[in-house]
């Protein structure tokens, strides 16, 4: 009669429960840590065939078992969009309590791998024993469902809890949400967003799980920034972009193509050598002077045109009759058969008209040979001149000379002349002291 009037109860809050959404574990795959020894039919799967007279039993943990722990999951086949999760906990009548405080502190994870620690803590059981039949909303993705139960020792675990002899027993597990990707709703029959990750949204009111790469906002239709982009927005854009414009806030690339003077995936990479504009799609002129490359933004030559070349790429030749640096020089308009001078050198390079003389041909011949004639004169006059001028500096050095030894012989005989008259001077004094002397002898 107990398990009759529980089979009723059990069929009509599943119903009130899942109404709407889709029972997602029925009959699936399902594990457990180990079935217990005297049952050898309690296995996992029979937590999910759907009848509640049904229920695994796996061996006991506690203070008296060497297991500490114990687990069962199912896999549901695929990731879905999940609401609830209802489980049967075994319940013998007149030992509820016991079966209450054997159930107390488990763990509920959603995962997509059967590691519980990957997955989505979903419930975690409280100081107060739970229900028998107990279910909880979980608004989440996942593939596995896992149950999880421990008694550590040396832990202190709150009033009613069983810590020996804990076995586990679980009747019905039903998990719901929508089995098909992309819908959310009481029905499932409302479509997420586009632009939420994976197109999984929250299962009652459709706010997306996270973003594609993107966008932000609890519907995730809100754009990047300007300048960023990618998933959370995080990354920041680098390229350069056509007129400086922001990257595509979903891939990071340049929606209108690279501005000038950049090119690649992202337009990150200066345009090669020789090559300018957007994408670098044009090549350089090539005649910049000092043989250098164009600048690749603009294709200008920023050192100027090579000579013979005008135009603001230098990609122009001179006009007829002009020549040089920026085609700024008039040839001589003397070239054979009126053809125009060489647009660089300005030379005639098929020849000069009659009387002129290349390679500019801008000299008549006659003239030349009247400018020589008289260069060839004056160079003559020049060199008479200096003849005669080197002659008279040695006309005036000889008479110089010659002055000069006239007076030194000048002086030399004026100082002979003067010597001869001291010395007769002197002969005579001495010869009147003589006669002087003799006559005072005499006396």
């Amino acid at each position: 009669m107990l398990i009759k009037v529980l089979w009723i109860n059990w069929t009509f809050l599943n119903f009130i429960v899942t109404r709407g959404y889709d029972d997602l574990s029925a009959n699936k795959v399902a594990q457990q840590y180990t079935t217990f020894s005297a049952c050898q039919s309690c296995v996992a799967s029979i937590a999910v065939d759907r009848d509640i007279q049904t229920c695994t039993r796996m061996e006991e943990i506690g203070s008296t078992s060497l297991d500490k722990s114990t687990w069962w999951y199912v896999d549901l086949g695929g990731i879905y969009n999940l609401y609830n999760i209802r489980i049967q906990f075994k319940d013998y009548g007149g030992y509820t309590m016991r079966q209450r405080g054997r159930f107390a502190g488990f763990f509920l994870y959603v995962s997509n791998t059967t590691d519980r620690h990957m997955g989505h803590l979903c419930y975690k059981d409280g100081p107060e024993l739970p229900p028998l039949d107990f279910n909880t909303n979980c608004i989440t993705h996942g593939r596995y469902v896992i149950f999880y139960n421990e008694r550590l020792p040396g832990k202190i675990y709150p009033m009613g809890y069983e810590n020996t002899n804990v076995f586990t027993e679980l009747c019905e597990v039903i998990v719901t949400g929508c089995s098909s990707s992309g819908v959310y709703g009481g029905n499932c029959d409302q479509v997420c967003p586009e632009t939420c990750q994976y197109r999984r949204c929250d299962i009652i009111n459709g706010t997306c799980l996270g973003c594609t790469p993107g966008w932000l906002g609890a519907r995730c239709n809100k754009a990047c920034p300007v300048g960023y982009y990618g998933l959370l927005c995080e990354s920041k854009c680098v390229g350069h972009c056509k007129d400086s414009a922001g990257c595509n806030h979903t891939s990071g690339l340049c929606d209108k193509g690279c501005d000038d003077g950049w090119t690649g995936w992202s337009c990150t990479k200066e345009c090669p050598i020789g090559t300018f504009g957007p994408d670098c799609v044009y090549k350089c002129s090539g005649n910049c002077f000092g043989d250098v490359a164009c600048n690749r933004t603009t294709g200008m030559c920023d050192t100027g045109c090579d000579i013979g070349y005008t135009g603001v790429l230098c990609d122009t030749g001179c006009e007829i009759g002009k020549y040089g640096k920026d085609c700024s020089v008039k040839c001589s308009g003397h070239c054979l058969d009126n053809v125009s001078c060489n647009s660089t050198t300005g030379h005639c390079d098929g020849g000069c008209d009659l009387g002129y003389v290349e390679p500019l041909c801008n000299k008549f011949k006659n003239d030349l040979e009247s400018n020589a004639l008289r260069e060839s004169c004056n160079e003559a006059s020049y060199i008479a001149g200096l003849s005669v001028l080197a002659i008279i500096c040695i006309m005036l050095g000889s008479v110089c000379l010659f002055l000069m030894w006239k007076q030194y012989k000048l002086v030399k005989k004026m100082r002979s002349q003067q010597y001869i008259s001291i010395i007769r001077t002197s002969t005579q004094d001495n010869n009147a002291d003589n006669c002087q002397q003799y006559e005072e002898l005499r006396i």
